[in-house]
């Protein structure tokens, strides 16, 4: 069977060179959690990863999409989607996608004084399912702007101590809406419109691909009935609407990123460029790179 670590379509990834590691170990703020490495694999296929000389890293694993496992003191676990695990620092460790299938992740590699706190409990498959609070596409967004912030482009002289210090407070933030899922959730307010319930629904899955009967298990209601509900609400059928979402994302990481188009695609949630192109010019009436140029 193939087996692949790294260099899947549409993936990022920073690792962090060894002199910024030792400037996030040596400063007094950014000492008690700092990334070491980051990134996103959509859709990795055969993705495989063995240690058998243990790192000094935690490991979270955040599975959005497919299905992978991971082993850990002799034992095997099976991740599903909307599920992540955290694998501790110092102990060898396997972790991929199902045999002959694949997953989306984002990871992290982290340290500091701190980071046991976080981990603790948290070696077992934790389930983040989609709720009317589950505020999923928020964590994506400290999640992005973690990245985006340790982001050195060829012409920057790297990343300063300034930059560093952000990203570890974006990292606290972010492994806090994890580890302490039922305090990130309360923050969010709940609405008991179903129509908004189904739009929450979408948006937390704005990656993804779903179909109405999803849509449909999640309210609770037949389709006659949630259709009419819905489009008299939006004036869109739900799947249309749901489009809608995924271009004005689009729209969004178009005019504030540097994202490829095919990093944009799995972003969205839609793998083929070509129907993403004419996706997005139905709706906009010009293509994605015109629309980037012009804005």
């Amino acid at each position: 069977m193939i087996r692949q670590k790294d260099g899947f379509q549409g993936e990022r990834q920073i690792v962090l060179p060894p002199v910024i590691v030792e400037m996030e170990r040596k400063d007094p703020l950014v000492s008690s959690l700092y990334v070491t490495d980051i990134g996103y694999y959509p859709n990795a296929t055969n993705h495989y990863r063995a240690r058998k000389q243990p790192i000094d890293q935690y490991v979270l694993i955040y599975c959005v999409e497919g299905s992978g496992f991971y082993v850990l003191n002799d034992k095997e676990y099976q991740v599903e989607k909307n599920q992540f695990f955290i694998l501790p620092a110092n102990i060898p460790h396997i972790y991929g996608a199902k045999e002959g299938g694949s997953w989306t992740i984002y990871w992290v590699h982290f340290c500091g004084e701190h980071a046991a706190i976080y981990a603790e409990g948290m070696q077992t498959p934790q389930n983040i399912s989609v709720a009317i609070n589950s505020r999923i596409r928020d964590r994506i967004n400290i999640f992005e702007e973690i990245l985006s912030t340790l982001y050195v482009d060829e012409s920057d002289s790297g990343v300063d101590i300034e930059a560093l210090r952000y990203a570890s407070s974006l990292l606290h933030h972010f492994l806090a809406s994890m580890r302490f899922l039922g305090q990130f959730r309360k923050s969010s307010p709940i609405s008991g419109n179903i129509v908004e319930a189904a739009i929450h629904f979408m948006e937390e899955n704005i990656g993804n691909r779903i179909t109405l009967q999803d849509v449909l298990d999640y309210v609770g209601y037949s389709q006659s009935h949630f259709s009419s509900l819905f489009k008299k609400q939006t004036g869109q059928s739900p799947l249309a609407y749901f489009n809608q979402l995924k271009i004005d994302y689009a729209c969004t990481l178009l005019k504030e990123t540097d994202l490829k188009m095919n990093q944009i695609c799995y972003k969205i949630g839609i793998e083929d460029p070509f129907y993403f192109s004419r996706l997005f010019s139905k709706a906009k009436g010009m293509s994605p790179t015109e629309y980037r140029q012009r804005k």
